[in-house]
């Protein structure tokens, strides 16, 4: 048995860094103290999962101004720096979001019962988060712009707040669903900045594409241990959570290639989907 040295250990439990970071409003603050918890729990310096009570939503900095999508500025690339950042900025609070997303399934459910293998997903799904959300915030200041500058919306939290009293459906809906979707429309945008000739952007975009077929795997995963667990049919329960938790609809096109690649299987979802009004 390995034993963790006195010298190197945290007084918090897992559970109680996870509120550190819900409970942190600063951007960067956050990321950091993201990357700080992996290294500190990969580490071995975390001892315990621990159990806490977390607030409904996450604290947020008083900027961006969270408005309705509508409001929220178009991600035209092709209208030069300003499109580019307006697509940046937009991605940016997705990424910060998606740290919260990540480390809120951790501490959430205390009920249910997981092994470490869990811990570590999301872990290490949060830690990509908040290395996508600097990646982005560096690149907006090399643009002349900065997180914050432009108002966004707050839309993938309100699936937390939907999900929040049922574990499968947090599950179900956040990477089977919302990430799922980052999947589908990223290539396209790595397309478009790189006929913008914005090579830089295009490269962050194809590291957060290729990560997040590893949180929709790991939601997956978690998803088919419970059902199989519960003896639930995988595929007729996704579908029913899809329609009981999820505001909108499943729209194509669909990215197939990195869908399949996270283990997503196409019977799934496109039975249920509608094509996409353009």
């Amino acid at each position: 048995m390995a034993f963790i040295s006195k010298r190197f250990q945290t007084q918090d439990s897992l559970a109680e860094r996870v509120k550190g970071i819900l409970t942190t409003a600063n951007p960067l603050s956050k990321a950091k103290m993201a990357q700080s918890l992996a290294r500190d729990w990969f580490g071995g310096h975390i001892e315990t999962v621990g159990k806490v009570e977390l607030p409904d939503d996450p604290a947020r900095p008083p900027k961006p101004r969270l408005c309705m999508p509508r409001d929220v500025p178009k991600r035209k690339i092709n209208r030069g720096v300003m499109g580019r950042v307006n697509l940046l900025h937009a991605l940016a609070h997705i990424e910060l979001n998606a740290i919260d997303l990540a480390f809120d399934i951790i501490a959430r459910f205390p009920e249910i019962s997981l092994p470490r293998a869990f811990y570590d997903d999301w872990v290490r799904v949060g830690e990509d988060e908040a290395r996508h959300f600097l990646m982005l915030e560096k690149r907006l200041k090399t643009l002349g712009s900065f997180y914050g500058a432009l108002p966004a919306h707050d839309g993938l939290w309100s699936a937390a707040r939907e999900t929040r009293h049922n574990f499968l459906a947090r599950l179900a809906i956040v990477p089977m669903v919302l990430e799922a979707r980052g999947l589908d429309v990223t290539p396209a945008m790595i397309g478009k900045l790189k006929q913008a000739d914005d090579v830089e952007s295009a490269r962050i975009l194809q590291t957060i594409h290729d990560d997040e077929i590893t949180h929709v795997a790991a939601g997956k995963r978690w998803y088919s241990f419970i059902c199989q667990q519960d003896q639930l049919d995988e595929e007729t329960t996704w579908q029913a959570l899809v329609r009981a938790f999820f505001k909108g609809q499943l729209k194509r096109p669909f990215n197939y290639q990195s869908r399949t690649r996270a283990g997503l299987p196409r019977s799934f979802y496109d039975t249920i989907a509608m094509d996409e009004v353009v």
